[in-house]
């Protein structure tokens, strides 16, 4: 099913701008907080596990239930950023190929209620964003062709996984090493930026892609410049829409940030207008734009950065918050009214996830001291030391989290 560019434009003037205007306006604490997990004991099943994080409940950070999915190391990966408005929420198993959906309608009580994998020879589905149309768009990694494995490409799905329409990136003149990775939607200009990192690779590929988002027609594939460092541009992560609704930042593994220009035209380009430091193995990661700000993980400083992005050609930090010295954030994602972050990632993060308070006003990060185990000395809720209630007790390790909707989104839908 195609839907026509004119279409897209009055949807597009339906969507707030990267989903958040809405939730801005939600002053309420989120009630939950949802964490995709893996069964470190590859015997026993994955699972979606769910806290109370409501700020007034003397259960604050405890355990609530847990949604376990069929099947065994589907190595839980990403979610959808946000908890979308329909509360049906998409997370990837990326090591099996299949995707769950669950409906967190009942947000106490959320329950799997859909799974899906290959679709048109796409494999590996990796990141879900929302369309203008409240569908889903999902990126896939790679599929099979008569010369061997080669770039996926995207699918529109809807909110139960029906295919609506795909697209394959596999184009004469595409570097066979691109891997569909992250995206974000420009509705202003009718356009969708996807990133390229091959989950299961190691080649450093500079490169970005254009699409035409009313039709998936494939714009551009162009490389991001290297900074003074000589490898910032490697390894494109996640590409990220700004308050103005068509500016984009793009974030590195490498731990560059790009600014990229000329989307809305033949020749886009980017521009490295930050960057950290990075050790060997360790990878900058998710990032989360509210407002004029700018947070993202930087595991060389076992911190999460607020940059100030008021003038996005020159980001500038105004806090960060530090973590343990062992601790490598990877995943924060941010809670609709914006005042607290979660955290998960690796080294003594593998079993454990955070929350960090964020004052809107000036940016500033604080680790949130309450939402720790009982009689812990490091804040935080461990995934090592719990017996689940679908059964076991097996230690989990957290990928992608998200909040749960507010009441007052939820009452607007």
């Amino acid at each position: 099913m195609q839907m026509s560019a004119r279409l897209w434009i009055r949807a597009a003037l339906l969507l707030t701008v990267g989903g958040s205007t809405l939730a801005a306006q939600a002053k309420r604490s989120s009630d939950f907080l949802y964490v995709w997990t893996a069964s470190q004991d590859t015997t026993q099943p994955d699972f979606l596990a769910v806290f109370d994080v409501r700020p007034a409940s003397d259960r604050y950070g405890r355990l609530v239930t847990t949604v376990p999915v069929p099947g065994r190391n589907n190595r839980p990966h990403h979610t959808e950023h946000e908890m979308p408005a329909n509360g049906r929420l998409f997370a990837n198993g990326f090591r099996s190929g299949q995707s769950f959906i669950f409906d967190a309608s009942d947000p106490a009580h959320p329950r799997l209620d859909g799974k899906f994998g290959d679709i048109a020879g796409m494999m590996h589905p990796h990141s879900f964003l929302r369309l203008p149309n409240g569908n889903v768009l999902a990126t896939f990694q790679m599929q099979h062709d008569s010369v061997g494995v080669a770039p996926g490409g995207l699918a529109e799905l809807t909110d139960r996984g029906g295919v609506v329409r795909h697209v394959s990136a596999n184009r004469t003149g595409v570097d066979r090493r691109i891997r569909p990775y992250s995206a974000v939607i420009i509705p202003k200009l009718d356009r969708v930026i996807t990133t390229t990192t091959d989950m299961d690779g190691r080649d450093a590929i500079p490169s970005v892609q254009l699409w035409r988002l009313s039709d998936l027609q494939l714009l551009k594939t162009f490389d991001l410049p290297q900074g003074p460092r000589g490898d910032e541009a490697g390894l494109t992560a996640e590409p990220r829409l700004l308050a103005d609704g068509k500016t984009v930042l793009v974030s590195t593994f490498d731990c560059g940030l790009y600014l990229l220009s000329g989307l809305d035209g033949g020749s886009p380009a980017g521009k490295l207008v930050s960057s950290f430091p990075r050790k060997k193995d360790t990878y900058c990661a998710i990032p989360v734009i509210v407002g004029h700000y700018y947070m993202v993980t930087v595991p060389a400083w076992h911190a999460v950065v607020s940059l100030d992005i008021s003038d996005p050609a020159k980001p500038r930090e105004v806090s960060r918050v530090v973590l343990g010295d062992e601790d490598i954030p990877h995943w924060i994602s941010l809670e609709p009214n914006h005042r607290r972050v979660v955290i998960t990632g690796y080294g003594t993060l593998l079993h454990r996830l955070i929350l960090a308070n964020f004052d809107e006003a000036t940016g500033r990060l604080t680790l949130d001291e309450r939402f720790r185990d009982e009689g812990a000395t490091e804040s935080g809720m461990r995934m090592d030391n719990k017996s689940w209630p679908h059964g076991g007790s097996y230690p989990g390790i957290p990928h992608g989290a998200v909040f749960s909707l507010t009441a007052a989104t939820s009452a607007r839908h």
